[in-house]
């Protein structure tokens, strides 16, 4: 315990972690009290895709994908990890704050899943443990894509075959969400933009001034 304890005093950018224990608190908490009157964000393409409760397993991966990657980051990268929370934390941020202000469902849960088999009994536990609201943006989307930055900026995981393999699982995982009737088409869309845009703020304008000022701090502390 002290040696964790000491960890976590001498390496302060951990506690950017602490964001997603508050996150899910206020995830939660909306979701309490958006139970009906919310925007409903199906359009026709959604009747175009069907429900495949095989898909359960892939989107319930995400979190724990999510949390390996940031223990990785805390140990190899600490700038990385610190990039990788900072876009989690704009991204997730914006796409709460639109809920509140915009509540948003969608319709597009079967009304009974049937079955006995491993698949269908994680689908139920799933919608049971989180509502059809709170959907517009796509916070797995979100997730996702703050997740394969952090792979496409981390010197450990330049390797063409990380960089494929976690483009390919992340796909996979969108797709779960269509599939395992989530989150509706235009979720995505909106998930896939405001990522772009965290992108644009974390990894190009602060970014780029971070680069600076560490490559400043080495010449100042390696002259020669």
């Amino acid at each position: 315990m002290k040696t964790i304890i000491q960890y976590f005093r001498t390496h302060r950018y951990v506690w950017w972690g602490l964001f997603v224990p508050c996150y899910l608190a206020a995830f939660f908490t909306i979701e309490h009290f958006i139970t009906d009157n919310y925007w409903a964000t199906q359009t026709p393409i959604d009747d175009c895709i069907p429900f495949c409760k095989y898909f359960i397993i892939v989107y319930d991966a995400w979190a724990p994908l999510l949390v390996v990657l940031g223990l990785y980051l805390i140990v190899k990268d600490p700038e990385g990890y610190r990039r990788y929370m900072w876009s989690l934390i704009f991204t997730y941020t914006v796409s709460t704050l639109f809920c509140v202000l915009v509540p948003n469902g969608q319709d597009l849960r079967p009304a009974v899943v049937e079955g006995g088999d491993l698949f269908a009994w994680i689908v139920r536990l799933t919608y049971a443990a989180d509502t059809n609201t709170n959907v517009f943006p796509s916070v797995h989307v979100v997730g996702v894509l703050s997740a394969l930055f952090a792979v496409y900026h981390t010197p450990g995981l330049r390797k063409w075959t990380w960089r494929v393999g976690a483009t390919a699982l992340g796909v996979v995982i969108i797709a779960a969400t269509l599939l395992v009737k989530q989150h509706a088409f235009i979720d995505i869309l909106a998930g896939l933009v405001v990522g772009a845009i965290g992108y644009v703020v974390v990894y190009v304008i602060i970014g780029r001034r971070r680069d600076k000022r560490i490559s400043e701090e080495k010449a100042r502390n390696d002259p020669d």
